[in-house]
């Protein structure tokens, strides 16, 4: 690759830390102004990732495409991503709801796995939002990969990564049907948690 085009795919991953920033900055801003309205943090913390140009041009290579910056982007839209822990499952649904009332961020799909989780038990809400970052010369249209999840939900969405790469992403039936138990055993703490919570703001409301 030459250092000229190195510099343009340098500028071209840069585009999509400055989204990340974006959002990042929209998420904070909305936790805190929540807290101060309501008492309460809906979100638990946030983590970024950009996956790096070596990926970037691998996933090019898999999908039998062009090796180029137009391809990366009309193709590939998890470049950039950022997961969204919650406390309970219906901070899920108002966060993706506060995201998606801003004028400037366009929901462009929406994976539900939280209402239909995947056969293995994986449960999360996946969105594609096209952020406008605005460079010294023009507005870019960039798209983000948001998850949304309970801390429940990326408690096993970690574990399960890491054992799914253990057997090389051929996991034994058992270990499979295991999983998958603890997955609905994840579902049915969220549900409890999400009812003694409720429980414990009308005992609040009952004591004002």
């Amino acid at each position: 690759m030459q250092p000229q085009n190195m510099k343009a795919w340098a500028h071209f991953f840069l585009t999509y830390k400055f989204a990340l920033d974006e959002v990042e900055t929209k998420l904070n801003i909305l936790n805190e102004e929540f807290h101060f309205l309501h008492d309460y943090n809906p979100i638990e913390h946030v983590k970024t990732r950009i996956k790096s140009p070596e990926s970037v041009l691998a996933k090019l290579q898999r999908k039998g495409l062009d090796m180029t910056m137009e391809h990366a982007k009309s193709h590939i839209r998890d470049i950039a991503g950022i997961r969204v822990i919650c406390s309970f499952s219906t901070d899920i649904y108002a966060i993706y709801d506060m995201i998606s009332s801003h004028d400037d961020v366009r929901v462009v799909e929406v994976k539900d796995y939280v209402k239909h989780p995947k056969p293995n038990g994986y449960q999360s809400l996946h969105l594609i939002a096209e952020i406008p970052v605005f460079l010294t010369d023009r507005i870019e249209s960039v798209l983000v990969e948001i998850q949304i999840r309970t801390i429940a939900m990326d408690f096993w969405a970690s574990l399960e990564h890491k054992i799914y790469y253990k057997f090389n992403e051929s996991v034994p039936s058992h270990i499979s049907q295991q999983l998958k138990e603890t997955a609905d055993i994840i579902s049915s703490l969220d549900a409890r948690m999400l009812t003694l919570n409720e429980e414990v703001k009308n005992h609040k409301l009952i004591s004002t």
